[in-house]
């Protein structure tokens, strides 16, 4: 009988891309999420019965355990940019990653991957970089083989990134970043889940592993490269920090007041966390130690980017046609 996973967020964005690979490579594949009916998309990575979403609450012992009996490794992919009501970093990135490693431990499982993130620190001011250490932390507690693997902003198809700020050049002439000149190594959702894959098939691959590309960039370059390839012409606007800071708490009490109805776009603990660079420290492990070759940006973000063009994919036919002589 083939072998089972189970991956924990396995519909996210990095989770569907290890799911759809692990299907590929033969592996039974349990996606365990808060509602199944919204990631019934899963199921065609593999054939029929092969990849499934299941219920599980990653705060809940009972739950986590279920759904990863019988399995032969797990992987982790859980996390939050944001904490919504019982949804806490503590509650998700610390004590969520640190119950999937000892329930696994207890279980007999011996395989584990978890998705952490580069700037994953426990003596951080940041939440989100705090409790990405402490889950470090206790993962390797119960799990002291697992491989950790910490990637920069990455991107893909479905990244909350750069469709996220190709979508906000349509509103004006204007593009507002917070940390400018703050650096990133942008690393492709398909190179993580192949580090995933090794992580779980490799004999030894256990540690940290820092995932980023060939590239490192400024948030400004990246907006450019982005704006170039989308072929709109903005103002890249840098929103000094204690502006941002001011705008983020101003943006946390509506939301707060409004019970959640109108989300922040951008939080203070986000602040914190653009004062850092966030590219692969230079005696890190990475891509290179799973014998993986990263993908450039360049090759990828036309294939999804182009919708955001003044007439999406009709703008390639509008630019020959200007080439026609009468």
């Amino acid at each position: 009988m083939s072998k089972l996973v189970t991956i924990y967020g396995g519909s996210g964005f990095v989770g569907r891309y290890i799911a759809q690979r692990m299907a590929k490579a033969g592996w039974r594949v349990r996606v365990a999420v808060r509602r199944p009916n919204e990631a019934i998309f899963v199921k065609p990575y593999g054939v029929v019965g092969q990849v499934e979403p299941v219920l599980c609450n990653i705060r809940d012992d009972a739950s986590v355990a279920q759904v990863m009996q019988g399995a032969d490794a797990v992987v982790n992919c859980v996390g939050i940019l944001a904490k919504d009501g019982k949804n806490t970093f503590d509650a998700v990135q610390a004590e969520g990653a640190g119950r999937v490693a000892r329930l696994a431990a207890q279980a007999g499982i011996t395989k584990m991957v978890q998705i952490s993130a580069i700037g994953a620190d426990v003596d951080s001011d940041s939440d989100y970089a705090r409790t990405k250490g402490l889950g470090e932390t206790a993962v390797l507690q119960h799990m002291p083989n697992a491989v950790i693997l910490r990637p920069s902003i990455v991107f893909g198809a479905e990244d909350g990134f750069f469709n996220r700020f190709a979508g906000m050049t349509r509103m004006g002439p204007v593009l507002p970043v917070v940390g400018a000149d703050t650096l990133f190594q942008p690393v492709y959702v398909g190179d993580v889940a192949k580090a995933a894959e090794v992580g779980l098939t490799g004999k030894d691959a256990s540690g940290i592993y820092e995932l980023g590309g060939p590239d490192v960039k400024s948030f400004r370059a990246l907006m450019t490269m982005m704006l170039n390839i989308i072929r709109r012409r903005r103002a890249i606007v840098n929103i000094p920090f204690p502006v941002a800071n001011v705008m983020a708490f101003g943006l946390e009490l509506v939301q707060t007041l409004s019970l959640g109805l109108v989300r922040a776009q951008i939080t203070r603990d986000q602040v914190r966390n653009l004062r850092r660079d966030n590219v692969v420290s230079e005696r890190a492990k990475g891509l290179a130690d799973l014998g993986i070759e990263p993908v450039a940006m360049e090759s990828v973000l036309p294939d999804y980017l182009w919708r955001f063009r003044p007439s999406g994919q009709y703008d390639a036919i509008k630019e020959s046609a200007k080439n026609l002589r009468a």
